[in-house]
Formats: structure tokens, sequence, C-alpha cells
């Protein structure tokens, strides 16, 4: 999955002084940003840069245009030397994620150094006397150093602003609650105000009564062509009927007009409130594990913070699915992740087919049967991650880095299972998660995501803690 580049704005800083005294300075330094440093960025980033500035009016104007453009945070160069002051109010105001990018033109300074190559690339300390000012009135701000000869010289930039969008996205969310959340879970219990003051998370109750409504009345051509999909994209059992995915392809399209309808990013259903109404046709496995390679985040039992830790992966580093810790396997010194029928199909393995099989028994009262995509993820690097709240309401991300192992789909199984190795020893991982607060429901994407993560948790103001290979 390609995810859209972040939007940014490019603040590029120089002095009025040298306006006079070295006419032609900053033109020249502009022509650098537009013929190295722009395509540099391009792959991964949307940049609008509008031209070096120097006074506080331009400085002003510039910010603004940029927060018109609803961009995802600001990326400030130094292209000379500049004074602090005349930027510290516009940064203040704007209220978005900052990164001061200390780099320049010149790579070495060597025995041809000359007085025009130092005035070409003298932005380093402009750079500290921002740092310096911003700290002292508490504007939030993220450094990095590097030169575009580096191996990877934006890979920090992409990350911040990637970790940026995600925040912004985030902060628009909204959640759907299907049903109620599931009795007595208390590690994802919320206080939903302070959801929404701190993360900026709406959400909204869904009905089962809508639901039903919906199901029952999804076009008959609609739901034909659903049943299509099934068979094309998925190995579909013997076992299971026209009749058992024509139900699951009705609450699908029930699944999708709700969430259209009411702006959601992420849903969230508890599978008993489904059995209170012997009207329910079936338990939406499938239609949730599809909507999460679709971008939309998932949490399981009306968990509305696993569902935005979802949705907030999706943007991070996509594809991302809900998931859970079931068995330990201390042999191998890795976990069995498994939950009742949900998970991203987009992650599944491509050297073998998804089966649509359905539950042998089901998990509540539903009319017809309950089929589940039986779904095991592609081997390799990958990052699982949880969203929690600690003492005096304070969020914390959890994250390691794991591997999926090459395990799975299992005979017998009917429930999405997969398998990850974790760092160092299991049972110091498990520890150590535990103690750190760590939920029973989680995050997986795939590749390295930890210091994407780490920036989205300082963009929120919320703790960060990683589980290596010695616990945390």
């Amino acid at each position: 999955m390609t995810p859209d580049r972040p939007r940014i704005g490019l603040l590029a800083l120089s002095l009025e002084l040298y306006e006079t005294l070295a006419p032609g300075l900053r033109q020249s330094r502009e022509t650098w940003v537009r013929k190295a440093v722009l395509p540099a960025l391009a792959d991964d980033l949307e940049v609008f840069f509008e031209g070096a500035v120097f006074r506080a009016d331009q400085i002003q104007q510039t910010v603004d245009s940029y927060r018109a453009r609803q961009v995802d945070g600001i990326l400030v160069m130094l292209l000379t030397y500049a004074p602090s002051q005349p930027v510290l109010q516009p940064l203040r105001q704007a209220q978005l994620p900052l990164l001061i990018w200390n780099t320049q033109e010149l790579w070495a300074v060597d025995t041809t150094f000359s007085v025009q190559a130092m005035i070409d690339n003298h932005g380093v300390h402009g750079t500290q006397d921002l740092a310096n000012v911003l700290l002292r009135a508490k504007v939030p701000f993220h450094y990095v150093t590097s030169h575009l000869k580096d191996p990877e010289p934006s890979a920090e930039l992409v990350d911040f602003f990637r970790a940026a969008r995600a925040v912004r996205q985030l902060r628009s969310l909204r959640i759907g609650l299907l049903g109620y959340p599931f009795p007595g879970m208390g590690d994802f219990a919320v206080d939903t105000t302070h959801l929404a003051a701190t993360l900026g998370c709406s959400w909204t109750i869904l009905t089962i009564e809508d639901y039903i409504r919906r199901a029952a009345n999804a076009c008959a051509r609609d739901v034909t062509r659903l049943v299509k999909t099934y068979r094309r994209e998925y190995a579909v059992d013997p076992g299971v009927t026209q009749a058992d995915l024509e139900s699951a392809a009705r609450v699908e399209l029930a699944l999708r007009a709700m969430i259209r309808e009411h702006g959601l990013g992420a849903m969230t259903y508890q599978f008993l409130a489904f059995g209170d109404d012997e009207r329910t046709p079936t338990v939406p496995f499938v239609a949730a594990s599809r909507l999460m390679a679709e971008g939309i985040g998932f949490g399981g039992e009306g968990d509305l913070v696993a569902a935005a830790a979802t949705a907030a992966c999706h943007h991070l580093q996509p594809p991302a699915s809900f998931a859970e810790i079931f068995t330990v396997d201390y042999a191998e010194n890795a976990l069995f992740m498994s939950h009742m029928g949900e998970a991203n199909v987009a992650m599944a393995r491509s050297d073998r087919p998804v089966s649509l099989l359905a539950r042998p028994t089901p998990i509540t009262r539903t009319r017809d049967r309950q089929l589940v995509l039986v779904i095991s993820f592609a081997p390799g690097p990958a990052t699982l991650v949880a969203l929690t709240q600690i003492e005096g309401g304070r969020w914390r991300f959890i994250a390691a880095r794991v591997t999926i192992e090459d395990y799975g789909p299992l005979t017998g199984f009917f429930v999405p299972h997969f398998k990850v190795k974790v760092p160092g020893d299991v049972r110091q991982f498990l520890t150590a998660y535990a103690l750190a607060g760590g939920p029973h429901h989680n995050t997986l994407c795939f590749g390295d995501a930890r210091r994407r993560v780490r920036l989205m948790a300082a963009i929120l103001g919320a703790d960060y803690q990683e589980i290596g290979e010695n616990g945390c």
C-alpha cells in the first residue's frame, strides 16, 4: 500500500542585511533549494516552497499560507544565518509539528575552502539560535542534522512528517462503536472526553438495529457482485453455501454504508451485542478484515483506543492490523497471535490463498453462520505497537521490533493466526510489556516503524516506551 505523501511547508530563512551586503545570495540559495533539495524530497514529501523570507511580516504571511493549505507540518531551513526572534511568534501561533533541518550545500571544508563558500554555507548557527529560543518559549520542535550526500539524507525527515500526518489524521478521526464495550475489560476503558481532548478523536454510537435494517435492505445486485468478489479473491470452503456468502455480503454492505454516512475512519464492535437481537444475520468478521485492508482502523470488543491506534498506524506505516497475543511459544521465543475473526487481509501471505470458512461454533447467537477469512501474515520484519493510558490519564505508545515467522495457516483453525518472534527472551519481553501497561489489544505493521511511533508520541505529547532484547 502506497500512502499519500505528507504535505509540508518549507520555511526558508535568510538575513535582511544580505539584501544589500551580498546581493544575489538569497537567490543563489533559493536556486540550490529548487534544484537539489526539493527533488531529493519529492518522492516522499509534497513540499510547498514560496522562496526565502527574512522580515517578520514575510515570515508570518508564509506560515499563514501554509496553514491555509492545511499542511501536516513545517520544515525550517536556515539558508544563511537568520535571527530567531522574528520567527518565534509565527511558529508559536502556527501550532503545527515543526522540524528544523540543519543542512547545507557544502560537503567538505578543505584547503580549497573560500570566503564565498563560507557565506553560502553558514546556516548552522542560525539553527542553534532558533532552537534555543523555541526551547525557552516551550514551543515543541524536532531537530535533524544531515546532508544530501548522506546515505539516507531525508529518512528522519520523512519519518517525522509521516508521524505528523498520522497525528493530523488522528486528531480528525471519527470512530464508530457498534454495540457496547465488552463488560469488565478495563485496560481499554476510556473517558471519551479525555480521548477527544488529548488525541482529538471523536466517536459515535452505531446501533445493531440499524445494522440489521441495512443488511436486510442491501441492494441485490451489490450482494451478487460482492459474493463474486469473495469467490474470486479467496479460497471458499466447499462447505460454505451461497446463502452463507450472501449473508456475509449483506452485513459488509451494511457496515460500509454506516462508515460512509457517518464519516468514519475507524470502527469497533462487540460480538456479544450482535447476539442481543435475534434478527442479527451474522457477525461481520469478513467485512472487518477487508475494511482494514482499505485503511479503516479496527478494535475488537468495543475498544475505541485500539481502533484509533490501528487507524494511526495505517497512516504512519501502512498496512496495519488489529492484533492480540493469545499464546506464548517459549521454545522459539515467540508469540502466537490471533483473534475471533479480524485481521488485515492486505497483510496475508501471498504464496497461498486466503481461505474463507464458516466457524464450526458460533461466537454469539446469529441467524446465519459466521464466516471468517483465515489469514496468516506474510513473514518478515514488523513492528508491534500498543496505545494505552497510564497514571494520570497520560497516553503511552509501546513499540517493539518483531519478526513475523513463516508459519500458518494451520489445518483446523477457523480464525486468523500468525506467529511473531520477539527480541530477546520472551519471558523478559512479556514482563516488560506488562509492566509498561501494555494492553491485551495491539497493532501490527510491516517493517520497522519504531522511530515513526516515537516521533508520533512526541508530537502528541505522549509517553513512548520501547521493548528491546533486554526488556524496557
